[in-house]
């Protein structure tokens, strides 16, 4: 398996490399495009295909960054979730406009995504938040993200106090936690090419239309 996955970067590298994007780009739905990019890149092998950097702004414009994964594409946008105290949610509240950039080097591809960042339905969340593993719904439980921590132990104890009141049965969505979607207007892909000659093509969305230009690199 893991010499299929390194003949399968090679062979996409190559296509990269020597093709680059085709010369209709510019009429593809970039959603579809998107869809393509994101499935070569689980097919490759990479250790983690979902990982994207999210950055925001506080509401007087002092930036940060960090990375999360993706858990759910369509039409409508990229969603990623999180507790809802944490700096991220709390500078999405006060400025929702978000950017994100996936990189995935061995196939020399980035697409660079920027919009706005609306909460997922609490039933999207829900539904997500089930489909984690117990210890990471507990875990959601017991952290407030992005507040001071006394030491480890003070979290390990948390873990053990909401273990212990969820023993005899299921643990539910906890109301400080759930989903971002970003929406998008702009949508950028990037492909390596020989010699820095990259090819980029930005999409932007006007009155619900996509338009499409080619960037010098």
């Amino acid at each position: 398996m893991r010499l299929l996955g390194h003949l399968h970067r090679l062979s996409t590298l190559g296509r990269g490399l020597v093709l680059g994007l085709p010369a209709d780009v510019a009429a593809r739905d970039p959603i579809a495009l998107f869809g393509e990019w994101f499935e070569a890149a689980q097919k490759a092998a990479l250790l983690e295909p979902t990982a994207m950097t999210l950055a925001t702004c506080t509401a007087d414009g002092r930036p940060s960054a960090r990375m999360v994964l993706l858990k759910g594409y369509d039409a409508a946008g990229f969603v990623f979730y999180t507790n809802y105290g944490s700096r991220k949610a709390r500078e999405l509240e006060a400025n929702p406009r978000a950017a994100l950039v996936f990189h995935w080097p061995r196939l020399m591809r980035q697409i660079r995504v920027e919009g706005e960042a609306k909460r997922t339905s609490q039933e999207e969340s829900r539904a997500y938040f089930r489909s984690r593993p117990r210890a990471s719904r507990i875990g959601a439980w017991a952290s407030r993200q992005s507040e001071p921590l006394e030491s480890r132990e003070t979290l390990e104890t948390e873990v053990n106090r909401f273990r212990g009141q969820f023993a005899d049965g299921d643990v539910p969505l906890p109301p400080f936690w759930g989903g971002y979607r970003v929406v998008p207007q702009t949508i950028e892909f990037w492909q390596g090419r020989a010699n820095r000659l990259h090819d980029r093509v930005r999409f932007e969305k006007t009155d619900e239309v996509w338009q499409a230009q080619r960037l010098y690199p």
